[in-house]
C-alpha cells in the first residue's frame, strides 16, 4: 500500500516529521511526503489555506497518478480537503477529519489544542461540517505560530502541555486531539505528561487511510 501525504505548507521539515510520524505508525506500508512549495510557509487562518488549495490540488493529482492509494491532507486545517476528494478517484482523508473520527470511534469526547487564535474558527466550522460538533469539548489554542511548533523546544512542549491539561480540567474532555502537524513528533513526550489519551492525526490518518483502501477495493 502507498500513501501520499500532502503538505499544504512550503516547509521541509514539517514534511518530513509527518513521514516519519506516519511510518511509525504504519510499519509496512510506503510512505510518502510531498511539499507544496507553491504554498505559505505555514497555514495560518483561511488566507493561508486558500492559497494552498491550487498546489495542494496538484500535488495530490500527480500522487494519485504515480501510484499512491490513497492521498492524506497533512494539515490539521485540512486545506483542500473537499476539493481533492471531488477530484480524486482514490480515499482522500485530512489529519483533523482523521482525529476527530478516531475521538469517535473511543467512545470520548475531545478537545482540540492547536496553533494561534485565527485557526479556532476553521477548526470548528470543519468539526461542525462533519458531524462532530456535539463530541467537541472546547478547541484551544496554544498561542505558538506553526513553524515554533514544528521546531519543538521545550518551553513549546510546556505550553502545548498547559492547554492539555486546561482541556482535561476546566472543560472536561476524555481525549485531546493536537491540533497542528507539527506536534505529530512530539506526541510521546506530550502523552508522558498528559492525564488522558491523545490522538494525533497523522497516526490516525494512517491508520484510516489503510481501512479505506481495503473497503474501497
Amino acid at each position: 500500500m502507498k500513501i501520499a501525504y500532502i503538505n499544504p505548507n512550503a516547509t521541509q521539515s514539517m514534511t518530513d516529521g509527518i513521514v516519519t510520524m506516519a511510518q511509525e505508525a504504519l510499519y509496512g506500508a510506503e510512505i510518502v511526503g510531498v511539499t507544496n512549495t507553491d504554498g505559505p510557509p505555514a497555514i495560518e487562518g483561511p488566507e493561508d489555506g486558500a492559497a494552498a488549495v491550487p498546489g495542494v490540488l496538484v500535488r495530490a493529482r500527480a500522487a494519485r497518478a504515480e501510484g499512491a492509494d490513497a492521498i492524506v491532507i497533512a494539515c490539521f486545517d485540512d486545506t483542500g480537503l473537499t476539493e481533492a476528494q471531488a477530484a480524486l478517484d482514490c480515499p482522500v482523508l485530512g489529519i483533523g477529519q482523521a482525529a476527530y473520527a478516531m475521538a469517535m470511534l473511543l467512545g470520548r469526547r475531545f478537545s482540540v489544542v492547536t496553533s494561534l487564535p485565527v485557526s479556532i474558527p476553521v477548526i470548528e466550522e470543519n468539526i461542525a461540517a462533519l458531524g462532530f460538533a456535539g463530541i467537541c469539548a472546547s478547541v484551544r489554542a496554544s498561542g505558538l505560530p506553526v513553524l515554533t511548533i514544528d521546531e519543538g523546544a521545550p518551553e513549546t512542549l510546556d505550553r502545548i502541555a498547559e492547554e492539555i491539561e486546561a482541556a482535561r480540567v476546566q472543560d472536561q474532555a476524555g481525549c485531546v486531539i493536537l491540533g497542528c502537524a507539527g506536534m505529530s513528533p512530539l506526541r510521546a513526550e506530550l502523552a508522558a505528561r498528559a492525564g488522558l489519551p491523545l490522538i494525533d492525526g497523522v497516526a490516525a490518518s494512517a491508520q484510516l487511510a489503510r481501512a479505506a483502501v481495503a473497503c474501497a477495493g
